[in-house]
């Protein structure tokens, strides 16, 4: 009883389920950062909710019909009726109808996740057995980002989502994400932006974001990658520019990626 009362609280209150990590009995997305998000959110439940509704409730009434009005009592010699022209025309033509009503807003929004404007900000995220290595191209730092384990964890910090290295990046920019793997597949997601894409190996997959609000944001990785798939979680933090242009600088000196020398190079003989 205690989760049932629950359950329908969290349906009616909506800020309470709605964050930027996972809540216990979660219903629905985590409250959308960005405007990709909130334009999967809207589709979600002004479109497909009100049409699997209508459906559901469609189809029940048509097996709670068929029960009453064909039940053996009322019908001892049943139709020996095979084929209906007009019904069947009807179920093929109606659910092509619907799913062409839902692929038009569908294709504009996956258009729009697929066409990265010029970017404020490059990352790059590798995803290995089981952690994730982030790099600033255009700054010169690289750095490996682990789950911190629950006996570390401090008070602030999520279960399984904490990292020791966070990603971080400035409000109100579009972030380029270039996101491979080093050794199996992974898949690079985070539910605030609208953001999943897989990173398979030899191969480099681009999406972007653009975070509206301050914050820390929580994802995952979402491929089955392995016996520790569950612990490479994912974090990023939205600062504003200023905050941003601080953690820059010490970034620069911590995260520092070495340079290879020339001296050092060694060309193969023919």
């Amino acid at each position: 009883m205690k989760k049932i009362l629950l359950i329908i609280s969290i349906i009616f209150i909506v800020s309470e389920v709605f964050a930027n990590q996972p809540k216990e009995w979660q219903l629905g997305f985590q409250n959308p950062a960005s405007d990709s998000m909130r334009d999967i959110v809207s589709f979600h439940n002004n479109l497909l909710l009100p049409i699997i509704i209508a459906i559901s409730v469609f189809v029940l009434f048509l097996m709670l019909y068929a029960c009453v009005r064909f039940r053996a009592s009322a019908n001892p010699n049943p139709s020996k009726r095979t084929h209906n022209v007009t019904v069947e025309i009807l179920w093929t033509l109606i659910p092509c109808l619907i799913l062409i009503v839902m692929a038009v807003p569908s294709f504009k929004i996956l258009y729009k996740q697929d066409t990265i404007p010029k970017a404020d900000l490059t990352i790059k995220a590798v995803g290995y057995q089981w952690y994730w290595g982030y790099e600033y191209p255009d700054e010169n730092i690289i750095f490996d980002s682990y789950m911190v384990e629950e006996k570390d964890l401090r008070a602030d910090q999520p279960r399984l989502l904490a990292v020791d290295n966070e990603v971080v990046v400035p409000v109100g920019k579009v972030i380029k994400v270039l996101i491979t793997a080093n050794d199996v597949l992974h898949a690079w997601a985070l539910p605030s932006f609208g953001v999943k894409r897989d990173a398979v190996p030899g191969r480099v997959n681009e999406t972007w974001f653009k975070a509206e609000k301050e914050g820390t944001y929580y994802g995952q990785c979402s491929e089955l990658c392995g016996i520790k798939h569950a612990f490479m979680p994912i974090t990023v933090k939205v600062v504003s520019e200023e905050d941003y242009q601080e953690w820059l600088s010490e970034a620069r000196v911590k995260f520092a990626k070495e340079e290879i020398e020339n001296d050092k190079l060694k060309l193969a003989s023919k």
